[in-house]
């Protein structure tokens, strides 16, 4: 091997090296222990239930219960379009104003739909319509009844002007 070819080999191997050394390092364990004065206490919460049944045709049941008071149910089946799993379900938890908060659901074809008297409502029309509105929806409506039995506008009040005066004009001088 001549010595070109061996310096274009090492070259192309501390590449190699460089890169294996430069890639990310997953750590797929516990999380470190980061004991430091400095970062704060990092509370454990205890699973109390979890109990899952998974069924061979992809049914479900989920039930589970935290120590902090989540509580979780949910059952599903691939009873949907294309076989999506439809699914049903509840759950509680307490807000950190001290609010209970319970949430049933169901995600189907149409998408998630919680209920719950936590959410918002859209509020009444916040005021009864304005007359001038109502008349003038009135006007409307009697003018397209007109127009659909084939009335036109009452000619009485346009003495002497031809259909050529109802058009716009494309001329921006002065009327003759």
């Amino acid at each position: 091997m001549t010595h070109v070819a061996e310096r274009k080999v090492k070259v192309i191997l501390a590449a190699f090296v460089a890169v294996a050394f430069a890639a990310p390092q997953y750590d797929y364990g516990p999380p470190a222990d980061h004991s430091d004065e400095s970062s704060e206490e990092i509370d454990v919460v205890p699973i109390l239930r979890d109990d899952r049944v998974h069924e061979e045709d992809g049914t479900y049941n989920l039930d589970v219960e935290t120590g902090n008071g989540i509580v979780l149910s949910q059952s599903g089946s691939p009873v949907g379009p294309d076989n999506s799993v439809v699914k049903a379900g509840e759950y509680s938890y307490t807000a950190p104003d001290g609010t209970p908060i319970h949430v049933k659901f169901v995600a189907d074809e149409n998408g998630f739909q919680p209920q719950s008297d936590i959410l918002p409502v859209a509020p009444e029309f916040p005021h009864p319509i304005p007359d001038f509105v109502l008349e003038q929806i009135r006007k409307a409506a009697e003018e397209d009844a007109a127009a659909a039995r084939g009335e036109g506008k009452d000619d009485s009040d346009s003495d002497s002007h031809s259909d050529e005066d109802e058009a716009p004009s494309y001329l921006y001088s002065s009327p003759l």
